[in-house]
């Protein structure tokens, strides 16, 4: 590939400190909702609460109601970790004989399975599986919440309602996924000109250009005015319902009425004198963990700026720690696939943490919207492996193995942070090394940030950040092949990080550099 860009460009961002508290986001306008409930008297929850509603309606291609997730929680009174699953689950009626696989070929999506006749795994309403956004923040928000839920989902609806003001930025990932998006006449309709072309905003300001979300905008308003049980019982269930089934999905409202997060005990694994604590089951805590202790083994006591012993490492224990994932786990993604997935973190003026990641799978998941709740749907259903007797294959009412990788972090000098990032498989890698980068090399969260990186997620090889000193990126090739990389704006060739650090009372946020709409904002300046 052609490199175009400027050997002399340099591209950082601040990190927002505070003594108030701090929400870190890939949108800046959910990042100050979130900061605005802080500044409000809500803690770390509502805030989380408020910034997940409002993330669905201005970044809706990465996440929103119809989506499945992950939250990990710090609660500074108690000094415990807590963790609300609520990933998707394949509906109950779907039939794996649905999927047929053509005689040969791989899917061009996230994941190199075999092709399914029509990508119905993939694309359309017969690639939705049952959402648990909606829930997982309910459950968040009745055992820790402040706020009333409905002033928490209110800032949503006023967005929806005003429309996503479309950009340079919303163009561009539009355009990445604008064929696809123009075989549903419903997602054709809310994201592209003639069914064809993205919106593009105009280049004055006078002319503002926004999405028509106005659909979505009611279902939120439903959803706060009678609680998250309405997503999933009630008016918003049977239109969603009708509406995937008239598109060809299987998705019923026994799916949605029977659907609950979860509470679940974290996993809680030893670092450098601290302890760093990760969602269990089929997320990508488990070999996160597994790689964190391996890499402790590594270093040993090894302190200072990392270097090439401590880049090595981390390239063999990620090597390590994914050959084992893809051996025993199913998960088999394309190492070099984009991933639809958004990360947001929060701190508020007590301590509570919250690092929280959502996703549709696909970028506009399954490119299906349901025009009676103005939802764009995830598709979920191809976290399956479409091949029978594997680990991870397709089956009726199974919970999807996910990469996502949101960590609370307690260092042993004292200071807490909360990880995590967007990504696919680059998710796991990105949040170790940053990890790393705080707890064993004592790097400020904002030098943890602006530290470059390596990805190693499969394959035996290394993609490292072409900015890494000649000197580490000659000991990452004696390990295995290594090829470098940029930090890009679109496509991202590492993971987009989102964190918070606490340190004394004293809190701070940070987001990926290169992320145009990314940005921590301080309750103080909500």
């Amino acid at each position: 590939m052609i490199d175009n860009f400027s050997d002399a460009q340099v591209v950082r961002k601040a990190v927002v400190a505070s003594e108030g508290g701090v929400v870190a986001s890939q949108h800046k306008k959910a990042a100050r909702v979130g900061a605005a409930v802080l500044a409000a008297g809500g803690d770390a929850v509502d805030a989380a609460v408020a910034t997940s509603f409002a993330l669905g309606v201005v970044e809706p291609w990465m996440s929103g109601a119809a989506a499945g997730g992950c939250m990990v929680l710090w609660r500074a009174a108690e000094q415990k970790a807590e963790v609300v699953n609520f990933g998707m689950r394949s509906p109950r009626e779907l039939d794996p004989a649905d999927y047929p696989l053509t005689p040969d070929g791989r899917s061009s999506d996230l994941f190199p399975w075999r092709c399914v006749v029509d990508d119905r795994n993939v694309q359309g309403a017969t690639a939705v599986a049952v959402p648990g956004v909606v829930s997982g923040m309910g459950l968040a928000h009745a055992r820790h919440g402040r706020k009333s839920w409905r002033e928490l989902v209110a800032p949503a609806v006023r967005l929806a309602q005003e429309g996503l003001l479309v950009d340079w930025y919303s163009g561009l990932v539009t355009a990445s996924t604008a064929q696809p998006l123009s075989l549903d006449p419903d997602a054709a309709a809310m994201f592209l000109e003639d069914g064809r072309w993205p919106i593009l905003g105009a280049w004055t300001a006078s002319t503002e250009r926004h999405l028509d979300q106005r659909a979505l905008a009611r279902t939120l308003q439903q959803i706060a005015d009678e609680g998250p049980r309405a997503f999933y019982e009630g008016g918003v269930a049977r239109a969603l319902v009708r509406d995937v089934r008239a598109k060809g999905g299987c998705l019923s409202e026994a799916d949605l009425a029977a659907y609950q997060a979860e509470w679940v005990e974290p996993l809680a694994v030893p670092y450098r004198g601290g302890q760093v604590y990760a969602a269990p089951g089929l997320t990508g805590g488990p070999t996160f963990a597994q790689a964190l202790q391996m890499l402790e083994g590594e270093l040993g006591d090894h302190a200072g700026a990392p270097d090439a012993r401590a880049y090595r490492a981390m390239a063999r224990v990620l090597d390590a720690a994914f050959r084992k994932r893809l051996s025993s786990m199913g998960d088999q993604e394309s190492p070099k696939a984009p991933g639809c997935t958004t990360h947001f973190s929060v701190v508020d003026r007590e301590g509570n943490l919250c690092a929280v990641t959502q996703t549709l799978l696909s970028i506009f998941g399954s490119r299906v919207v349901s025009p009676s709740t103005g939802l764009l749907l995830n598709n979920g259903v191809m976290w399956f492996d479409p091949e029978p007797g594997k680990p991870n294959s397709l089956a009726p009412d199974k919970r999807c193995l996910a990469n996502y990788c949101p960590v609370i972090g307690v260092a042993g000098d004292g200071r807490r942070f909360a990880l995590g990032a967007s990504g696919g498989r680059k998710i796991l890698g990105a949040v170790l090394q940053l990890s790393s980068f705080l707890m064993a090399h004592g790097m400020t969260l904002e030098q943890a940030f602006h530290q470059p990186r390596i990805d190693v997620s499969g394959g035996g090889q290394v993609t490292a950040d072409r900015l890494l000193p000649r000197e580490i990126l000659q000991a990452l090739a004696e390990e295995m092949p290594t090829s470098t990389a940029r930090r890009n704006v679109f496509p991202y060739a590492f993971a987009c990080p989102a964190g918070v650090l606490r340190e004394g009372a004293r809190n701070m946020g940070c987001t990926e550099i290169m992320s145009p709409w990314g940005d921590a904002v301080s309750e103080v300046a909500a």
